[in-house]
């Protein structure tokens, strides 16, 4: 199957009654999927549109010629409002003071420097309190698995960080720096990231490619005194957790007596099973091409299957494979939840799963790990956590499941409150889990 993309398009109508309904209709003859709706301008009795679609390069060329045979109907061309908005990169750096006097450049730069650096270099725990240490997180990717576009390299990779770094300045008031690392031999990558561990107080792990980024995060976690965490596994397994409680509830059937299916066992497959094995789901079943990925599944519990036994017996099933309509209506079972989460294009779309009788389903513009990995580092950051760990997760993925507004499985993803109360479990969940070995000694 085509890949579809996002495309903005621009055409203009004459300021008459049907003129833009004919247009839409043009498109949806084409099967191209409608995002967003703008008027640009009204001009001389035309209306420009900018129309965000999800199409494939064909089917967008054809409806380009049906569109040019409509009267009082233009196409203008394509529009660069998303290269706009990464113009010059999405994140910058600013100062927390005004340096407005000398006597502040004093204080903040030399000689009133010294006195912090001397007081550090006696106690180091003095950093949490005195740099940016205790609010920043370096979100480093070699862009070997970036989105569902692959080994683009880690210069592509650089709009990915820097919209993670984005997210996390605008949600939860972290100081984040997008760091692109060339490298990919595994010794490497560990050596590169270690080293940037005295500046920040977090690391985030992004799109880097299965199963690498196993021996990376663990060999990282092991040797740093702050959190590493691979949000493609768990920001992105506490959200379908959190997904799966909140639907679970609205049925009345508890998780942990659902049969589960994973389809696809990459970083973000093998990171849900994990985590649904480990908050006690106990009929979890997975599929993959790749043997070494059965095994690993085998490790955690979990039992092979194929994608047909998969789609057949599971109550649940979640996919995250990076094919494009992988699954056909005719798999889907009546009754059954399904999250086809891969991004750009989900391996069903949800609306056909529902048609087909699924009683949920959601793809990964929902279902995304946005609305965890925030959260995550503001909790873990406020709790000065030395890892990320599974009751972090499980209180990321409970908070989210209990601050969906009951019309929806998923919370407003630019709720700041969603944000703090996520943080804010998991800084518990930290805190105890340090009482609790504390205790233990």
């Amino acid at each position: 199957m085509a890949r579809r993309i996002q495309e903005v398009i621009l055409i203009e109508t004459r300021h008459r009654p049907g003129r833009l309904a004919s247009a839409l209709n043009v498109l949806g003859a084409h099967q191209i999927t409608l995002e967003h709706l703008h008027v640009v301008q009204r001009e001389s009795g035309w209306t420009r549109w900018e129309i965000t679609i999800e199409v494939t390069p064909e089917r967008l060329a054809s409806a380009v010629e049906a569109l040019a045979n409509l009267p009082d109907v233009r196409y203008v061309g394509k529009s660069d409002r998303v290269f706009q908005r990464h113009r010059g990169g999405k994140v910058i750096v600013r100062p927390s003071l005004e340096i407005g006097s000398q006597q502040i450049l004093r204080d903040v730069y030399t000689p009133g420097v010294a006195t912090i650096c001397t007081a550090i270099g006696q106690d180091p725990e003095l950093a949490w309190t005195y740099t940016i240490k205790g609010r920043s997180v370096a979100v480093v990717s070699n862009g070997t698995a970036v989105l569902g576009l692959g080994n683009i390299g880690p210069l592509a990779s650089l709009p990915v960080i820097e919209g993670k770094a984005a997210l996390l300045a605008t949600l939860v008031d972290v100081v984040a720096f997008p760091i692109a690392l060339r490298a990919t031999d595994v010794p490497a990558v560990i050596a590169a990231v270690a080293a940037l561990e005295p500046g920040f107080g977090a690391i985030l792990l992004e799109d880097f490619a299965a199963p690498d980024c196993f021996a990376i995060e663990a060999a990282l976690q092991a040797q740093l005194k702050i959190p590493v965490m691979h949000d493609d596994q768990h920001g992105t397994a506490a959200v379908v957790l959190g997904t799966l409680l909140r639907v679970c509830r609205r049925t009345g059937k508890p998780l942990h007596e659902l049969r589960v299916g994973q389809v696809g066992l990459g970083a973000a497959g093998l990171g849900i099973c994990r985590l649904l094995a480990r908050y006690g789901v106990q009929s979890l079943h997975g599929t993959d091409i790749r043997e070494a990925a059965l095994d690993q599944l085998r490790a955690i519990g979990g039992v092979p299957d194929t994608l047909q036994g998969v789609m057949r017996n599971c109550d649940a099933v979640v996919m995250t494979t990076g094919v494009s309509g992988l699954v056909t209506p005719d798999m889907i079972q009546r009754g059954q939840i399904v999250l086809s989460l891969s991004n750009p294009d989900p391996e069903i779309d949800p609306i056909l799963a529902q048609d087909a009788g699924a009683i949920f389903a959601a793809d990964g513009k929902i279902i995304n790990n946005v609305l965890g990995f925030p959260g995550i580092f503001r909790g873990a950051l406020d709790a000065r956590a030395t890892a990320v760990t599974d009751e972090m997760l499980i209180a990321a993925a409970e908070a989210l499941a209990d601050y969906a507004p009951d019309a929806d499985v998923a919370p407003n993803p630019l709720d700041r409150a969603v944000h703090a109360a996520v943080a804010a479990r998991v800084r518990d969940a930290a805190l105890a889990g340090r009482a609790a070995i504390s205790r233990g000694r």
